[in-house]
């Protein structure tokens, strides 16, 4: 109960600041976000293209998660994983704060949950962030990016969006470590406290996740008959 109000309370004071104390709206947001989705980038700031991005990538790094942890849940995972392509981490807090503790998955993966669940999209994710950072990173311009998350309302939440997503991860790492019979918490540790980078290479290295009649989840003695 005490995480489901946390992160109840964080939803509720999140958006508060994003549509009431954060930097007021800029004339032009429209157009940039536009510009960004369909690549017309002449003019922006690589920091910010790099940013929008990786905010696409997000999504698909929880949905590798979630869509899995769903199959125990009364709630529609699909639902808030699906919102959280347009409004991140305000689509994801919600599924955080009802969700249950699942430690377990219990039947077979259909072909979306074993294209989740395969280290090829953990390597491509990764890659493709890689990528990213090092466009952001090397053409960027600190002192704009600074000068607009200071004064620009999407620049901002977008960055603080960002920033919430790469600290609440764990709050689904434990179960899906569980669920592949994979408990070591140096590793969770490890994982847990490397932004967006300890998230991607869980993707890559993970155990596969067993399915029921399949095989055993490792260290687990089978069933008697």
């Amino acid at each position: 109960m005490v995480r489901k109000i946390a992160f109840g309370f964080l939803w509720l004071g999140f958006t508060i600041y994003a549509f009431f104390l954060a930097p007021p709206e800029q004339p032009g947001t429209f157009e940039l976000i536009k510009n960004l989705s369909t690549g017309q980038w002449q003019g922006v700031n690589p920091l910010v293209i790099a940013l929008f991005n990786l905010m696409g990538i997000w999504p698909l790094v929880y949905s590798a998660v979630v869509f899995i942890d769903g199959k125990g849940q009364k709630i529609p995972a699909w639902l808030f994983v699906t919102a959280s392509f347009g409004v991140g981490i305000f689509a994801l807090l919600p599924y955080l704060a009802l969700r249950e503790p699942n430690n377990q998955f219990v039947g077979k993966k259909n072909i979306l949950l074993k294209l989740l669940d395969s280290r090829v999209t953990g390597i491509v994710l990764t890659v493709a962030t890689v990528l990213l950072v090092a466009y952001g990173l090397k053409g960027g311009d600190w002192g704009n990016f600074v000068q607009q998350w200071q004064t620009n309302r999407f620049i901002n939440v977008m960055s603080l969006d960002f920033s919430l997503l790469s600290l609440l991860f764990p709050a689904l790492l434990g179960d899906d470590m569980a669920r592949r019979g994979w408990k070591n918490p140096q590793i969770f540790w490890l994982i847990a406290l490397i932004p967006l980078f300890g998230p991607l290479i869980y993707l890559c290295v993970r155990p596969p996740l067993p399915e029921v009649g399949v095989e055993a989840i490792p260290g687990q003695q089978p069933a008697a008959n």
